[in-house]
């Protein structure tokens, strides 16, 4: 494995040095990885043992994020010892005595607990203020930050006025070590306005382009919820697949995410819908060989009726609900907060939903809209749903 480089970013974060250091910026800048680079040199030249923690918004978020780039880190620089890396604890103890710790921000013990000498709060935008305030307290040394400039929260308010804060803009120009192929990519969006303002160059973006607000996050599926349907979008290798479950509990609805990824064959699709609770599935049409040959796996697939402004009326129905979404679902998050409307060369809504965070997101409104608003709880897709959870397969779709 190749070592990862030092970049442009990561000799910027070295030299910040007051007490808030602050690193907001667009994709493929390396933030998280410069930051952690950063924080494994300090902890390897440590003359006194000390402690950093690592803290995200939750657990899944944690382990699919910063873990993972961090024990890469090292195995990709031969520094990893599992002997020194507690499972248990998600504590790594280096040579010198120091200790870099993780754990998520929904932990009210760890986060109003002991005090450590330095702190990383990645992607620091998705906590709230009070979490900060409670881990600042107990923070001896610095603090280190990082996010997306998406839009405004708490750091512009209440900590960006402070003569403590370094703040540095990073973009994907500051990480020399990105492939030419993704440069490309994030260079091919210049065209859509909102887009490339913060994920290109950096910039805080412009509130209202965000499209879905005000879902809450919640640890678990809640008891009383039901099981309505799935929705799923097909992908392979350029596109991520994604299902997402979607229960009604009470007068909204609850989402989790099944799967996301790339490489996801249509025969490990049906494989996945096969080891679940079984309930409808809601499948993007465009791809009607896919969905005849999740057919052919037993998956009762129903492709969603498309026509003109089926996708803005869509939203705006996704819009309208009360919608709550399990904190294990990290990809379905973080296309929710980073899913935004194109504007065009004038800064005119587009009415089009911006390409990179859409996938999950189309997934949300099939299993949400079904096969049209007005007939979300129709008595007939219900006695259809009855039917099949019996193992009648052979459902045909409602007259419309």
């Amino acid at each position: 494995m190749e070592h990862y480089q030092i970049t442009t970013a990561t000799k910027k974060i070295a030299r910040l040095n007051k007490r808030i250091r602050a690193a907001s910026g667009g994709t493929g800048a390396s933030k998280t990885i410069s930051i952690l680079i950063y924080l494994i040199s300090l902890a390897q030249q440590d003359n006194n043992p000390r402690l950093t923690s690592v803290v995200s918004e939750s657990m899944p978020h944690l382990r699919r994020g910063a873990i993972k780039d961090f024990l890469d880190i090292l195995q990709r620089h031969n520094y990893y010892k599992d002997s020194r890396w507690n499972k248990s604890t998600l504590t790594y103890t280096f040579e010198t005595g120091s200790k870099i710790e993780f754990f998520s921000a929904d932990q009210p013990s760890k986060v109003r607990g002991p005090r450590r000498d330095r702190l990383f709060l990645n992607e620091c935008n998705n906590v709230p203020y009070e979490t900060f305030d409670q881990l600042e307290i107990r923070t001896n040394d610095f603090i280190m930050l990082d996010w997306n400039p998406v839009a405004e929260f708490w750091f512009y308010d209440e900590v960006q006025h402070r003569n403590d804060v370094d703040l540095i803009r990073l973009t994907y120009l500051d990480n020399e070590a990105l492939p030419e192929t993704i440069v490309k990519t994030i260079e091919s969006r210049k065209g859509n306005k909102n887009w490339w303002r913060v994920y290109g160059l950096g910039l805080l973006g412009e509130a209202e382009g965000k499209i879905y607000r005000d879902w809450k996050t919640i640890d678990e599926i809640p008891h009383e919820a039901r099981l309505l349907r799935y929705g799923l979008n097909f992908g392979y290798s350029v596109h991520p697949a994604a299902i997402v479950a979607v229960y009604k509990y009470n007068d909204g609805f609850v989402l989790e995410e099944i799967l996301y990824g790339l490489g996801y064959a249509n025969r490990q699709i049906a494989d996945t819908l096969k080891n679940i609770e079984p309930a409808i599935v809601y499948a993007d049409s465009a791809e009607p060989k896919s969905i005849d040959e999740l057919k052919e796996c037993g998956i009762n697939v129903i492709g969603v009726k498309k026509g003109k402004d089926s996708v803005k009326h869509g939203i705006q129905y996704v819009q309208d609900q009360r919608i709550n979404i399990t904190k294990r679902s990290v990809n379905v998050l973080k296309e929710y907060r980073n899913y935004m409307w194109m504007f065009d060369k004038d800064g005119r809504n587009t009415g089009v939903p911006e390409e990179p965070f859409h996938y999950s997101m189309d997934a949300v409104r099939y299993g949400i809209v079904g096969q049209g608003p007005q007939n979300i709880f129709n008595d007939i897709e219900e006695r259809q749903k009855r039917m099949f959870l019996r193992g009648k397969n052979n459902l045909t779709q409602p007259d419309r």
